[in-house]
């Protein structure tokens, strides 16, 4: 038996709760994918647990891209089977989300010694490193407009005379422009790399989480709603 009055209102409002769901999940993987791309072009993190977050992100958006397709044919088929087993579904998908967002804060808690450690590592490993791992430590430096961990002094060994640094540390890069110029701050940057990275990383984590607490809100709305429809779906089939 079909819903009627108020309860076909919250059957198409279900529908429309989980297209929405639906543009949730792919969002949640398009901000996952663009997060994970932001840590790991960088040489800094090296750390797996920088991997979990995004991770999560992108395994919830793909499962709530299909849950969001079963809900809207549990509505419009108003199968109380099909609703309980979305609101089920959903249900453990609010609990992931939220793990998600505390693993996120504490990751962002954990940044400073993970980036620290990371760019130490890079400018160690720069001499004898591969061309791509230079390059990726080059672009670093040039786009955040940075030098070394905490400063420019942190790139002594990069050469025998103590005094040069890389040419991507230079304000205008040009040829052997950080040679013998390490503490001119005409020449070149003397910021360190450590706080600019967290910052970008930070910016990064702080959307992934309130995307997840913003959807699991929603989720929780379209749960309360699919209740709704079953209780109606129920109070019909008693009317029969």
């Amino acid at each position: 038996m079909a819903v009627e009055g108020a309860m076909k209102c919250v059957k198409f409002l279900l529908f429309l709760f989980n297209f929405i769901f639906w543009l949730c999940g792919l969002a949640l993987i398009t901000l996952g994918i663009l997060v994970q791309m932001a840590m790991h072009n960088s040489p800094v993190i090296q750390n797996a647990s920088a991997s979990s977050v995004p991770l999560v992100v992108i395994g919830i958006g793909v499962v709530i891209f299909f849950i969001a397709f079963f809900g809207c044919c549990g509505a419009w088929k108003e199968s109380n089977c099909m609703l309980t087993m979305f609101s089920v579904l959903v249900g453990l998908i609010i609990l992931t989300e939220i793990g998600a967002a505390i693993a996120g804060y504490v990751f962002r808690a954990k940044l400073a010694v993970i980036v620290k450690d990371g760019l130490t590592d890079s400018i160690i490993k720069y001499n004898n490193g591969t061309k791509d791992f230079r390059e990726a430590v080059d672009k670093l430096q040039e786009s955040l407009h940075c030098c070394g961990v905490n400063s420019s002094a942190d790139w002594v060994r990069y050469k025998p005379d103590g005094n040069s640094v890389p040419e991507s540390c230079c304000i205008n890069v040009t040829v052997n422009c950080g040679t013998g110029t390490m503490h001119n701050p005409a020449t070149v940057n003397q910021k360190g790399c450590q706080t600019a990275v967290e910052a970008v990383l930070k910016k990064n984590i702080l959307w992934v989480v309130v995307a997840a607490l913003v959807i699991a809100f929603l989720q929780v709305t379209g749960i309360i709603f699919a209740c709704m429809l079953m209780r109606g779906i129920r109070s019909g089939y008693e009317v029969m």
